[in-house]
Parts: C-alpha cells; structure tokens; sequence
C-alpha cells in the first residue's frame, strides 16, 4: 500500500499552510484537537470545517464522534459521515462502546478509524469489525515507559498476520526519526501535526543550496 500522511489538526490556518502542498492524503482531528483550535465541538461547526478542509481537495477527513451511550455515539457518527458521504471517516475509540458503534457504521459502509489503541493486541478488535484504520499513539505510548515503535511494528505484523487491509494510522509522533524508523519497518500511514510537518522540511544544508541555485540563476 502506497504511502499516506494526514494532518492532525483542526486549526483551519494550519490547512490552508500545509494542504496546498499536496503532501497529505487527509486530516485527523478529535475534540482535543478542536478545543485546542477554539473550535467549537457541534455538529454545526463541523459541517463548516468539513467544507474548509475538503476544499483543498484532502481526500479524507477523520471526524471522531462521541455520546454518553453507544445509540448517542452512533448517531453522531452516522452524522458526521453525513456531511461529505465517501470522504469522511468516523473515529470512535477502541472502547467497548466504540466498538458497538464501529459495528453498526461499517454495515452501513461508512469508514470506521479506531482511536486511543495503546496495546497491540486491540488491533484484532479492527480487524474484526472491518475498520479501515486504527490509530496507536506511539509517543504515549513511550511515556509509559514502553518501547513504542517495537509495539507499533507488532500491531502491523499481526494485522499482517490475519490477512487484515485495516490501516495502521500511527499518532502521535513527536520527531522526524519515528517516520523514517517506522517507515523502514513497513508502515506506511501517519498522522503528523503541523509542527512535524515544518521538522520534515527544515534542513540547512538544503536552504542554503537553494538560495545558491537561486543567486546562480540571476542574470
């Protein structure tokens, strides 16, 4: 499967920076992320960011929806889906509750992003259900102490292992070398926030080639 990074970000000003340039096959947001970008958590304001983010021609965008109860939950969910039918993917934690939810949205054909997974072994519970991503946070996963990129690689294997197509969506990155480690270990799928994004192009020696190529084309 070929390569996919997404945005994670609900602060419109970090899209219109970063979404022109073609590298990102969507965005990820959640309601930390919102609240972060004083954005409001309702319905109504998705639907308006749902315009501003899809408009730059992302192909996805990961909405994550939430409730007290699975029926709740669910109805947000089929909700958020609503507002751009094939281009929205509902995140739900990788809960029992998120579960009974992902459960009814996947019959419904709505793609299903699993959020919050900290174990290897809850990526089976995606791909039971069908679930087109799961998104590990690598870098919490790191603060408890664990070895994170090693736990990451063996969700991969053992989606591998059972035939599953679901996507591992890695979160949670903090510095350039966990894309490429974990790119050089076979996964493919990484939402990165804005700052990441600037770290993937800052490298002097570059800039400095660049003002040389430049200076060397004037007249």
């Amino acid at each position: 499967m070929a390569l996919r990074l997404f945005l994670d970000s609900a602060d419109p000003q970090a899209w219109q920076q970063w979404l022109p340039s073609g590298l990102f096959h969507g965005v990820t947001t959640n309601p930390t992320l919102l609240r972060r970008a004083s954005q409001p958590c309702n319905l109504n304001n998705l639907a308006e960011l749902s315009r501003m983010a899809l408009a730059h021609g992302i192909a996805e965008l990961h909405l994550q929806a939430w409730g007290a109860n699975a029926a709740e939950m669910l109805q947000c969910g089929q909700a958020l889906a609503a507002l751009a039918p094939g281009r929205i993917a509902v995140k739900v934690p990788v809960t029992q509750q998120g579960a009974a939810v992902a459960r009814d949205l996947v019959r419904d054909g709505i793609p299903v992003t699993f959020t919050a997974c900290y174990e290897p072994h809850q990526v089976l519970i995606a791909a039971a259900l069908g679930a087109a991503y799961i998104a590990p946070y690598l870098g919490r996963i790191n603060d408890q102490g664990r070895d994170g990129a090693a736990e990451v690689v063996a969700m991969q294997r053992s989606l591998e292992g059972v035939g599953s197509s679901v996507r591992l969506l890695v979160a949670s990155l903090r510095q350039t070398h966990d894309l490429t480690s974990l790119a050089g270990a076979g996964l493919n799928t990484f939402t990165i926030s804005p700052e990441l994004a600037a770290a993937l192009f800052r490298c002097e020696a570059t800039t400095a080639a660049s003002a040389q190529f430049e200076c060397d084309a004037q007249p």
